[in-house]
Order: C-alpha cells, then sequence, then structure tokens
C-alpha cells in the first residue's frame, strides 16, 4: 500500500472514530518548526524563549506580550498569523470541520495553510488507494495547473514545475546559471499518466512533475470524478455519482456550482441569459453530472435531479481550484 505525500503531516494526524482527522500536539509542532519561525542568529532572546515553550507545549496559551517582547517586527507578525491559525485548529473538532467552518465565517487564513489543510485530508480521504491516477487527480484540489489545450488534448501540469522547468530546465541552480549565459536549458518533458503508466506516481508523488488529461474518455477525467465523488462523500456522508458531460442539456440544468472563480462566472451568467463570448466559454475544460444515490440527501424540491459542475482556466491558462466550492454551493438537504 503506497505511503504518499509524506510531507502533508497525514502522520502527525490521528483518525477519530468518524474518520475524520484530530490535531496533535506533533502537528502543530510542525508549523512552529517552520522556517519563519525558527529561531535565527540574531533572534533575541524574548523570541528564542517563545519558540521554545511552543515546541515543548504547542498548545499553551500566549499572552500578547510574550509576542510585544519580540524585537523583530517580521517575527511578531508570523507569530500572530501561525498562532491565530492554531487557535482556530484548536477550536474544531477535526481538521475538515476546521477547513468547513473557514467558508462558513469566512476566516481570513493564508492560503498555503489552507492548502495544505486540503492536502492532509485528501491523503486521509484517499488512504489505501492504489491507483496513481487518483492521487494525481487530486493534485488539482490543492495546488495551481497550468492548461495546454492542443489538438483536442485537455493536459494538467504543476503550474510550480512549469515555472521551474521554464527558469532552469529542470537543473535548478544550474539551470539558472546556464539560462543567465543565455543558453537555452534542455527542455524537460513531463510524462503523462494513464492506465498503464499510473503506478509511476507513487515513485515521484511529492515531485508534481506528471501530467494529468482530463478528455472525457481519459482515464485521467475518471480518476477525477472519483475524487470529487470521495470528497463529497466523506465531508456530506452523500453518495454520489459523477461522470464528465459534453454540455448541459437546457432541460436539465436547474443547479451548478463551479469547481473555480472562472466557471463559476460562466456558468452563472449563462444561466441567467447571458451572452458570454467564445473566446472564454474555449476556456471551459470540464463539465460533469452529479447525480444522487439518495434523493433525500438533497434540498427536496431538487431530489433526483442532477447537479452540474464546471471547470475552466483562467485566462492566463492556470486552473486554481476551489474545493470549497463543493461544500458551499451543493443543494444538499443538511451540511454536515
Amino acid at each position: 500500500m503506497p505511503d504518499f505525500w509524506q510531507s502533508c503531516g497525514f502522520s502527525l494526524l490521528a483518525r477519530g472514530v468518524d474518520g475524520r482527522l484530530v490535531v496533535t500536539d506533533d502537528f502543530l509542532r510542525a508549523y512552529f518548526a517552520r522556517p519563519e519561525l525558527a529561531p535565527a542568529p540574531g533572534s533575541c532572546a524574548a523570541e528564542i524563549a517563545l519558540h521554545l515553550s511552543l515546541t515543548e507545549n504547542p498548545r499553551r496559551e500566549i499572552a500578547a506580550g510574550e509576542i510585544d517582547a519580540i524585537a523583530d517586527a517580521d517575527a511578531r507578525d508570523n507569530y500572530r498569523v501561525v498562532l491565530r491559525f492554531r487557535d482556530r485548529l484548536l477550536a474544531a473538532p477535526s481538521l475538515e470541520a476546521f477547513y468547513f467552518d473557514l467558508f462558513r465565517r469566512d476566516v481570513a487564513v493564508p492560503p498555503l495553510f489552507i492548502h495544505q489543510t486540503v492536502q492532509a485530508i485528501l491523503r486521509n480521504i484517499l488512504d489505501g488507494t492504489t491507483d496513481g491516477l487518483q492521487a494525481r487527480a487530486a493534485e488539482l484540489f490543492f495546488r495551481k495547473q497550468r492548461v495546454n489545450v492542443e489538438q483536442g488534448a485537455i493536459m494538467l501540469a504543476d503550474e510550480e514545475t512549469v515555472q521551474m522547468h521554464a527558469a532552469t530546465g529542470g537543473f535548478g541552480d544550474l539551470g539558472r546559471l546556464i539560462a543567465g549565459a543565455q543558453t537555452p536549458p534542455r527542455t524537460v518533458d513531463l510524462d503523462v499518466l494513464d492506465e498503464a503508466t499510473g503506478a509511476e506516481y507513487w515513485k515521484r508523488d511529492e515531485r508534481f512533475d506528471t501530467v494529468l488529461c482530463l478528455n472525457r474518455s481519459h482515464p485521467g477525467c475518471k480518476a477525477f470524478c472519483r475524487v470529487v465523488e470521495k470528497w463529497i462523500a466523506h465531508f456530506h456522508h452523500a453518495a454520489v455519482s459523477v461522470a464528465p458531460v459534453r454540455e448541459i442539456p437546457d432541460e436539465e440544468w436547474i443547479w451548478h456550482a463551479g469547481l473555480d472563480a472562472e466557471a463559476t462566472a460562466m456558468l452563472n451568467e449563462i444561466y441567467n441569459g447571458g451572452e458570454v463570448e467564445e473566446e472564454r466559454t474555449r476556456r471551459i475544460i470540464g463539465l460533469y453530472r452529479v447525480e444522487f444515490r439518495t434523493p433525500a440527501d438533497m434540498l427536496a424540491e431538487l431530489a433526483g435531479k442532477p447537479v452540474f459542475l464546471g471547470l475552466a482556466m483562467a485566462p492566463d491558462g492556470t486552473l486554481r481550484m476551489k474545493p470549497q466550492n463543493l461544500l458551499m454551493n451543493l443543494p444538499l438537504a443538511r451540511r454536515a
């Protein structure tokens, strides 16, 4: 059984009887061990003492004066941000509840911490899977993607990885040196995963250097649908089936949810009778039909009706998925 995304902190969390993740002291310590908080050679005594105390007891209450006593302004700000985050974590019964509450209450948390939370939750949801394609598809939930559409093929690569290869050719500091000398670095081809090569993912799960094909008939698209199903089941205790569709039939279009800001805006405009330029509609890279296996899980007036999801790339060719939309924007009879 593959153990993947080891750096996301999943192994530092506990699992409750309901299958959700419970914050532990070791998980909290990992945040206080971040470079932004680790004392530097020039750190003052107050900063060193605070860091040591939180390493020993990461749940202890911190008086405002302890932070004010830190000489470095950036360090003070960093501690305030992380401690607000910690307090929110400790106030929630599970990591999932903490994440859900961020959007119910519109709580400000650094995006990096939100993405790391999503990754840990997905690691829990996918625990025990042997399908590398599903793990790769799950990356869409917490890592920005670069979309390339060529000859009808919809290919998604990790944006940060693409940027790194563009700058260095995959050679790190050496690549930057070559680029500085205006010598084109070697082009790095990222591997497209399919059913035959999906197992390769486990050898490079934290390199984020594989490509997912999102065409309707491709296994990568099916894997994405399975992850969406599992995400909804985990948070809402509702069994659904998700399948790609070519278009949304007018007679069935009663409820939709965009999976990113661009898709949300376009679907809302089209649904309300507006005209969307062809150039924008070409940025739609996926439409999906969701059917609830138990109609009673839906709002009574929509029970048994399909829900449609949309995925679209931004004008710059990137995709930043918003998985919270699957928490807040589905027509559920009740919310977890």
